[in-house]
């Protein structure tokens, strides 16, 4: 058996379960790890890029030989960098200068041009990465602007694929969903199907310091003092993407840069699974909501992608020291 080309690759990723760390808390609880990293571009970003371009396609919003334009972190612009090698597209990605190199690097590796733009300005100044590319999509002709944060084919993906693999392969047991939040899209997506076949399941989406969104989800309030520069990568917002569905979500949970980087260095050398930023800050959520837990419970928590993009960063023992962490 082979497979056609590197997308079909996509999904059925493995579920692993988690041993030292839940039980150095006292954890008694199932906790299983949705290891994401294992699909072609190494993180969870891979199954909402690839169904943006496909539902594109399909509506007619980009012809043969067009470029796709996104704002990415980084994990959504390497699902669209593969997507674009194999079916004939350019890409062009606007991104942060708190990202790290190898992002960018990677990026540019797989035929990307990639634009830096500064973190520190609101998402509608003309300098944001966010305005940026919308900009572009203006003036290039059959282009497209993605936008994963309000592209509601991103959270398709994962009502579609991650929620009934999950569903699956715990045989219907999951109790509690657990994922770091960002566009939106994984949260929701996925606690949509697991809601529609079991609703007693628990969301925790994980959220972090100078993000808004855990205090959105409590008041329906967007409040821009909670908003300032932060260290995590590939989660929380300064504004509320269309994606969400607050609905499906039953807690917010805000976890520290310090406490998340910490917990993803510790799950490589305690579990040996090289995982990045927001797995770390998943699992740190988690524990923090431990007394919710019973003994009886199964915990799913997604690993979003792989620790390979964060070794100049939470990797190095001297960035680590810098931020006074170590």
């Amino acid at each position: 058996m082979y497979y056609n080309n590197i997308l079909e690759t996509i999904g059925n990723t493995p579920l692993v379960k988690l041993n030292k760390i839940p039980q150095s808390y006292g954890i008694q609880a199932t906790v299983l790890a949705k290891v994401e990293s294992v699909n072609p571009g190494n993180s969870v970003k891979d199954r909402m890029a690839l169904k943006m371009l496909e539902v594109a396609e399909q509506e007619g919003r980009i012809q043969p030989g067009g470029t796709i334009i996104e704002c990415t972190s980084g994990n959504t612009g390497m699902g669209l960098a593969i997507a674009a090698v194999v079916k004939g597209y350019k890409c062009i990605f606007t991104t942060t200068d708190k990202q790290s190199k190898e992002k960018m690097d990677i990026l540019r590796a797989m035929g990307a041009e990639v634009i830096v733009c500064p973190t520190n300005v609101e998402p509608d100044d003309p300098q944001s990465y966010y305005s940026v590319a919308r900009r572009l999509s203006q003036e290039i002709p059959n282009s497209i602007h993605m936008n994963q944060y309000d592209n509601l084919a991103n959270r398709l993906a994962h009502y579609e694929s991650t929620g009934p693999e999950i569903w699956r392969q715990t045989e219907g047991k999951i109790t509690h969903f657990v994922v770091a939040a960002g566009t939106g899209g994984t949260v929701t997506g996925t606690a949509m199907y697991l809601k529609e076949q079991n609703p007693a399941i628990q969301v925790w989406a994980i959220d972090t310091y100078g993000s808004l969104l855990k205090k959105y989800y409590e008041t329906g309030e967007i409040d821009y003092t909670e908003v300032y520069p932060y260290i995590s990568e590939g989660f929380g917002e300064d504004f509320v993407p269309a994606n969400y569905d607050m609905s499906v979500i039953d807690h917010f949970e805000k976890v520290t840069d310090k406490d998340g980087a910490l917990m993803a260095r510790r799950i490589a050398r305690e579990e040996g699974i090289f995982a990045g930023y927001s797995a770390g800050s998943a699992l740190m959520g988690l524990i923090q909501l431990k007394d919710r837990l019973k003994d009886t419970d199964l915990a799913v928590i997604i690993f979003h992608d792989h620790g390979s993009r964060y070794v100049a960063k939470l990797y190095n023992d001297d960035w680590m020291r810098k931020q006074g962490w170590l």
